[in-house]
């Protein structure tokens, strides 16, 4: 458990970390922390108009983000959570631009991954949660691959947290909380 309150401490400090997630190798830094996320945007290639994911324990977590939230779209919430089922909802004033992109929408996830539930109990809060790739490149299924895709030493950047992925082959389904549609399967 030292290696994850470690962790913990360099989100608490504005750094990086990999870590396993449902499907694939993730990269995470505190959301409400700009720099971080720009640093982590930075090592991914990746534009903040696309935004990013946020990853939780429980649901409790994100309630600053859902309090405009519907009595049937909290519930649906609900039964889909903890599990790999990423919600795209309505963006409110808690959701930072830098982590919304400027869209309508903010992506949410309770995760029942232990590595992800532990590191989220232990920060207290939700944390960035996005593929360990370079942005267009497949995404990390390994520590080794996480530290292929980077052309300097991931070290110098991210503390990898060690651990296993969870039992999918692919990122999580990503679903419009208003309409319903997937956006991704």
């Amino acid at each position: 458990m030292f290696r994850l309150q470690h962790a913990v401490q360099i989100l608490r400090e504005g750094g990086l970390i990999a870590y396993p997630t449902e499907g694939v190798w993730g990269l995470g830094c505190d959301p409400l922390d700009a720099e971080a996320v720009q640093r982590l945007l930075a090592l991914k290639q990746r534009p903040v108009e696309k935004g990013l994911i946020l990853v939780a324990a429980h649901i409790d977590q994100f309630e600053p983000y859902l309090h405009d939230l519907t009595l049937p779209q909290r519930r649906t919430l609900q039964q889909s959570w903890p599990g790999p089922h990423t919600w795209l909802v309505p963006v409110n004033a808690h959701v930072p631009l830098w982590i919304s992109g400027g869209q309508a929408t903010v992506a949410l996830r309770v995760s029942a991954h232990p590595v992800i539930k532990a590191l989220c109990t232990g920060f207290g809060a939700p944390i960035v949660s996005t593929s360990a790739n370079i942005s267009g490149r497949p995404a990390a299924r390994s520590l080794l691959d996480v530290q292929l895709q980077f052309s300097s030493p991931v070290a110098e950047h991210v503390t990898l947290v060690p651990g296993s992925l969870g039992d999918r082959n692919k990122p999580t389904t990503i679903q419009d909380l208003a309409s319903g549609k997937i956006i991704r399967a």
